[in-house]
């Protein structure tokens, strides 16, 4: 069903001679899915990915394309809607025949794509912070894991800011409740009472925040320091930060450190009120680096447009591309299981200053940064730590602690260290 690609190398000359006449030594070109959503509560985050995927694909082409290929991106709009993404999936997949797919923000919808990439021996590489709690022979997660951003963001809280009880509000998916489970465990773990720390959950694109903000206000009745963890995704967040500032809640008063709150959310807020509120992540547009200062004009001239910001996602999946290029480039064929066998031990340089490796358990090396909200939108990187290894698996819930992903070795994902044995799921683990 899926076109290979195994060529042998073009030599400098037929590089030179130009992009044209390489790829006409091509029968069909190497097909890139974009599986992003363009309308519904997402796209607010998800439409600035697909234009990435494009800048990219766009600079590849550039380069003289793949394999001595024209690279071709397929886009489609699974909508914000769960059910369709893995419809949508199965259509780049089976119709279009697309040799890898970048794509998904939130963690139901790459749930809800994962049996079909699974079934159809397809390659995903997913740009977003998710819950870990996963390891997929067939996906490659470039976003952070549980101890590269939600963990970091609370030992800043306790560490710190000497916050002593926590507001852990999510969107109601699997991401948040998932996150949030570990980080209750961990903030017990570290001394916070259970009954100091308060959950709660909203709908996507939740938009009357007043009582949940009340009852956020309320917990610091006793005089007892209060942070907010958020994992509210999507256009929710415009809501929550508007009611934040309609009851006079400052970044002194109850800071907020978000994980789906970036430069591209906050372009379309007002953000005065928001100064002092806090985001983790692996990248800020605002890190100073040479690499970072390329990419920014790279993508300002893509998109024409000099005021449209960057993100952490984006360089997720700059990351992830170079990295599939690399190893395409490596092995001289698009094969899925070659691709599979040829991505772990991949190395690029971040944007941030430092390098990212693709582990055996499909999950990057990211460094960890605490980003403050500037009035421009920006943020002041405040903390800023040395590569971390992602973890696919928690430290901190005892049924994942028992379990590691090594699909070098021991070429499984969900493998149990007491019992010796690897657990073989198709998806949802």
């Amino acid at each position: 069903m899926f076109k290979k690609f195994m060529l042998p190398a073009l030599s400098s000359a037929a590089l030179i001679a130009g992009a044209g006449a390489a790829f006409a030594e091509c029968e069909a070109p190497i097909k890139v899915g974009v599986l992003h959503s363009l309308s519904g509560t997402m796209a607010i985050s998800e439409t600035t990915l697909k234009d990435t995927m494009l800048m990219l694909v766009e600079a590849q082409n550039a380069k003289g394309g793949l394999l001595g290929c024209e690279l071709e991106a397929v886009v489609v709009d699974p909508a914000s809607d769960w059910p369709l993404f893995a419809e949508k999936a199965r259509e780049l997949l089976t119709v279009h025949e697309v040799d890898v797919i970048f794509g998904n923000w939130t963690s139901v919808s790459r749930k809800s794509v994962l049996p079909v990439i699974e079934e159809l021996n397809g390659l995903l590489f997913y740009p977003v912070q998710y819950e870990g709690e996963e390891s997929s022979r067939n996906v490659f997660y470039t976003g952070a894991a549980p101890n590269q951003q939600a963990i970091p963001a609370v030992d800043y809280f306790l560490e710190e800011l000497g916050v002593e009880k926590f507001a852990l509000l999510g969107t109601d998916y699997v991401y948040p409740r998932t996150t949030n489970n570990i980080l209750e465990a961990y903030l017990q773990d570290n001394g916070i009472a259970a009954e100091d720390i308060f959950v709660n959950y909203t709908p996507f694109g939740q938009s009357d925040w007043a009582t949940i903000v009340s009852d956020v206000v309320a917990l610091g009745a006793d005089g007892k320091s209060v942070g907010v963890i958020s994992t509210i995704n999507g256009d929710a967040n415009i809501g929550f930060y508007k009611e934040l500032a309609a009851q006079g809640v400052s970044a002194e008063d109850i800071p907020v450190v978000a994980f789906s709150v970036g430069e591209e959310e906050l372009s379309g807020l007002d953000t005065s009120n928001l100064v002092g509120h806090l985001a983790a992540w692996n990248y800020f547009m605002s890190a100073d680096t040479e690499e970072n200062a390329s990419f920014i004009d790279e993508w300002h001239a893509f998109i024409g447009d000099d005021a449209r910001v960057t993100n952490d996602p984006m360089e997720a999946h700059y990351i992830g591309f170079n990295m599939w290029v690399q190893a395409v480039e490596e092995i001289g064929t698009t094969d899925v299981d070659a691709v599979i066998d040829a991505m772990p031990g991949q190395t690029f340089p971040n944007l941030t200053g430092s390098t990212a490796e693709m582990l055996p358990n499909h999950h990057l090396t990211k460094p960890v940064l605490i980003g403050e909200i500037l009035e421009d939108g920006q943020f002041d990187i405040i903390s800023q730590t040395e590569p971390v290894a992602g973890d696919a698996w928690t430290d901190f819930l005892p049924e994942s602690a028992v379990l590691e992903s090594d699909w070098v070795d021991l070429k499984c994902g969900m493998y149990n260290t007491e019992t010796e044995t690897c657990v073989q799921l198709t998806s949802n683990y």
